[in-house]
């Protein structure tokens, strides 16, 4: 009875896995290169650095505008009486056009700064995209764990229902004390608590994709592939070599730049301003107005005093590109030190991984001959135990193993700036 009871007990997580496993597939089985391209059109945060890239190219149409000439129109009527006198009338419209000829090239500065600031919400915009890849390769990767996970622990289980049953059978004969069939009982209880677990991290690591995809609401997905590295480049890059080509890089050096044309344009505010105006109208005691003007001509402003505001702005101006040229620098340095340590991480996880296989190779020999020798009466259950934990310990770290190395490697493709286009 207690035999039936047993085999039901751990079978029922079983039949969880094929339902569990059957509505993945139907609701959605996910590629990486799916994943990529679900990403790059719905992510909110591609989709928030580009609102920011086209409301800068915004901004640059409208300093560009003051290049072209400012046209306007104005009309009025105007009734008016004086004590002893009769009430008068008078109608006016006009057309007026002016036209900046010259203004210590601030407009130009301005323009300027602000395409290097385009330039800088463009390479923005890859940091963002490189980031977004990180994070999306490391759900999916999770996700794949999880799933072989679940396999894994599922075999484990059985493994070890398997051995509490040769354990019985010692025990029965009168081969074995019951101290050794306790700790057997006890080793695929905890093997089908893993196995619950398991399942659950299925779920919550389904749940991570989804948010990394940038979906709202989720859904039962699963991800294509396995937990492979496959062949890898070992070769240690030029990494002086790669920094200046990373888009963080690039947009601290675009940052500075456009603090260098903020500079220039603020010290144009010391420049008097050329206009050319011109108008024409016409006025009148009756409507349709029937008297003709005209004027042209050019004038010349320039500010006298403005409570201090210039030199202030000159202030500010100067101090921003202090800034942008400290943070580039320390951009720069910090560059080399990330992009080492992420490349030096993953060829460690991948030098891990190989001793791993190595291990569990000999673990995996040592279960089969141990195994035998204890069925067979020449070896004790102490030294049994112990290489099944080996091997247990050893098909979970190679798991986890796998997918460090493959993490690893998303933070330093994250770390060249590779986005989810690449």
């Amino acid at each position: 009875m207690s035999r039936l009871i047993r085999i039901s007990w751990w079978g029922l997580p079983v039949l969880g896995l094929l339902i569990c496993t059957g509505l993945a597939r139907a609701e959605g089985e996910l590629s990486w290169e799916s994943c990529l391209a679900e990403a790059r059109k719905n992510h909110p945060d591609l989709v928030a650095a580009q609102a920011v890239l086209d409301g800068i190219k915004s901004g640059l149409k409208e300093v560009n505008s003051t290049r072209l000439p400012q046209l306007s129109a104005s009309a009025g009527s105007s009734i008016g009486k004086v004590s002893g006198r009769s009430r008068n009338e008078e109608h006016s419209y006009r057309l007026s056009a002016r036209q900046l000829l010259f203004d210590g090239f601030k407009t130009a500065n301005d323009a300027a700064a602000q395409r290097k600031e385009i330039s800088a919400a463009e390479y923005h915009y890859l940091v963002v995209s490189a980031n977004v890849r990180l994070n999306l390769r490391t759900a999916f990767v999770e996700l794949l764990n999880a799933q072989e996970f679940l396999g894994v622990t599922d075999g484990i289980l059985a493994r070890r229902q398997q051995n509490e049953d040769i354990v019985n059978l010692q025990y029965q004969v009168g081969r074995e004390h019951k101290g050794s069939l306790l700790t057997a009982r006890a080793n695929t209880a905890r093997a089908a608590c893993e196995y619950e677990q398991a399942l659950r991290n299925v779920e919550l690591a389904q749940i991570r994709l989804s948010r990394a995809l940038g979906r709202d609401q989720f859904k039962s997905i699963r991800a294509q592939g396995q937990l492979d590295s496959g062949s890898a480049d070992r070769q240690r890059p030029d990494f002086e070599l790669l920094i200046d080509s990373t888009p963080v890089l690039k947009y601290s050096l675009a940052k500075r730049e456009s603090a260098r044309y903020a500079l220039k344009s603020a010290r144009s505010n010391f420049w008097p301003q050329i206009f050319f105006d011109a108008g024409a109208g016409k006025t009148g005691a009756d409507w349709p107005a029937d008297t003709s003007d005209w004027s042209s001509g050019l004038t010349l402003s320039f500010p006298l005093f403005q409570g201090g505001a210039r030199k202030a702005a000159l202030d500010r101006a100067k101090a921003g590109l202090q800034q942008a040229e400290a943070e580039y620098r320390v951009e720069k340095n910090g560059l080399l030190l990330t992009l080492a340590q992420a490349w030096t991480s993953w060829q460690d996880s991948l030098d891990l991984v190989d001793v791993q296989i190595k291990f569990l190779e000999a673990s995996t020999q040592r279960s089969s001959i141990v195994g035998a020798q204890y069925t067979a009466g020449q070896a004790s259950f102490n030294e049994w135990s112990i290489i099944e934990d080996d091997l247990v310990r050893d098909q979970k770290t190679l798991l986890q193993a796998r997918m460090n190395a493959l993490i690893a490697q998303a933070a330093w493709q994250q770390a060249k700036g590779e986005t989810l286009h690449d």
